[in-house]
């Protein structure tokens, strides 16, 4: 019977975000100790209910240890991920020994004194437990492959959706390569390419869309076991910033080189040609109010906090208010403050309210407005997919005609029930607002008449042209027209 540990510790690291995370952030999002993780998965943890899915089929005693997972946000405190760390480490320890050591992770934490946490963690497993036990790892693609980490590695997989509606899955290919390895049936080699640009990759439309369906099909023939682009993460100042790609093959490191290689060099010709139509918020709303069909979705892509900004620009909002658009709902405001006040005024109170826009120069003024308290929640959540995603205590108020929810745990939107779980039917609106880049594409492409993307410049360092990097030193795309002509020279 095979011995497996299981751990996860992971959050996405905005480095240039006005924020800051601590262990509270953890806890705050999700905290699970050594046997309390949940039956539904989260993003980064699904190892757990996957591989407690296949324990007795593949004869495996878990040892669980703590799994946790932080709200993207500023660099971590650096008491915080030692805190982490260490704590996963004694708990490995403890369960010596092992035969297979299973990691949920990110891939883009940064603390103050660590520019590669999950790159430390694996070589700091791999220490302990030698060159013999097989350790796998899955990663969000909004992440920075290191050498380390394939170095310390057996077994990568990739969740390749964005929005990430496959992260349960990718959990369960890590699962079965393991236990194939452990059993002898393959022998996996690594291979890598790096693609030398930064770019964002919506699989929800074309041409990534097609490509991922491409990697798929190669995926299971000619010694394949499993290929992963690393889409890369630009609000991260790390030096392996950009976008890979993974192939993992059985004992074929020559073809997996030559396959890597390949699909990098496609992916690098797909650049510029991506990322869905970003329009100027005025230019949204022209569009979305003078559609035929209804509710229209406008996504407020810059100001996600899923990509580690505070979530609470008025910008938008405030040109909406300047319209006097009716019958519209937004979701969400980070406001911690404004929602205890108005939990203290209670439903249906009408009192005098400033939010909003309290955490940088970058998300516009507060909002000050008359506003009505329609509905108080304490313990908000929403879906993604299986998973059950906190808000902490939220509520909705209306300000002129415009219904807005306001949260005390910072969460990006993912899905309608943001809005149902609050009172607000979102199938009756005009226009929704979102703070998302794509995660809500999924849920919200089945009730919604249109989608469109607005780009408020401010919130997110979102032109790595521009970026002031520090840390990135290698030529990539678009900071280099052409980093692997620079690369050859």
């Amino acid at each position: 019977m095979g011995r497996v540990f299981l751990g996860s510790i992971a959050t996405e690291t905005n480095t240039f975000s006005p924020l800051r995370t601590d262990l509270q952030d953890f806890k705050d999002s999700f905290y699970a100790p050594p046997g309390q993780h949940p039956e539904t998965p989260t993003l980064c943890s699904a190892i757990y209910p996957v591989a407690r899915a296949r324990a007795a089929q593949y004869g495996w005693q878990l040892v669980e240890g703590t799994a946790t997972w932080a709200e993207p946000g500023g660099i971590v405190n650096q008491q915080t991920w030692e805190y982490l760390r260490d704590q996963l480490l004694t708990e490995l320890r403890a369960a010596m020994p092992v035969d297979i050591v299973l990691l949920g992770l990110h891939g883009a934490m940064v603390a103050q004194g660590c520019l590669d946490c999950e790159g430390e963690l694996i070589a700091a497993v791999r220490e302990i437990v030698g060159p013999g036990v097989i350790i796998g790892a899955t990663f969000d693609p909004h992440s920075h492959l290191s050498e380390k980490r394939v170095e310390n590695a057996d077994l990568i997989t990739v969740f390749k959706e964005f929005p990430h509606t496959d992260f349960v899955d990718v959990a369960e290919a890590l699962v079965d390569l393991t236990h194939r390895m452990e059993i002898g049936d393959i022998t996996p080699d690594i291979s890598t390419f790096d693609c030398r640009m930064i770019e964002v990759l919506p699989t929800s439309r074309e041409p990534m869309r097609g490509f991922v369906d491409r990697i798929k099909a190669l995926e299971g023939k000619d010694d394949i076991l499993s290929i992963s682009v690393i889409h890369g993460f630009m609000a991260g100042d790390v030096p392996d910033l950009g976008s890979k790609i993974v192939v993992v093959t059985n004992a074929a490191r020559g073809k997996g080189d030559a396959l890597a290689d390949r699909l990098g060099r496609e992916l690098f010709a797909l650049r510029g040609t991506t990322r869905p139509e970003f329009l100027r918020p005025e230019d949204a709303l022209d569009r979305a109010v003078a559609a035929a069909r209804h509710p229209v979705v406008i996504a407020d892509v810059w100001d996600n906090p899923g990509g580690g900004v505070p979530g609470d620009s008025t910008i938008i909002l405030r040109e909406l208010m300047a319209r006097e658009v009716q019958n519209t709902a937004l979701a969400s405001i980070w406001d911690p403050i404004a929602v205890r006040t108005c939990i203290s005024a209670g439903v249906g109170a009408e009192l005098r309210l400033r939010f909003g826009a309290k955490m940088s120069a970058d998300g516009g003024d507060p909002i000050d407005a008359d506003v009505t308290v329609r509905n108080v929640v304490r313990n908000a959540v929403q879906s993604f997919g299986t998973s059950v995603v906190p808000l902490g205590d939220s509520v909705w108020i209306e300000v002129g005609g415009i219904d807005i929810i306001l949260n005390t745990v910072r969460s990006q939107v993912f899905n309608p029930d943001i809005f149902t779980n609050l009172g607000i039917d979102p199938t009756t609106k005009t226009l929704l607002v979102v703070k998302s880049t794509n995660h809500f594409h999924d849920a919200f492409s089945r009730i919604s008449s249109d989608i469109l993307y607005a780009a408020v410049d401010g919130p997110y360092p979102n032109d790595p042209a521009t970026n002031d990097y520090k840390h990135l030193t290698r030529a990539i795309w678009p900071r280099v027209d052409n980093p692997h002509e620079v690369l050859t020279e």
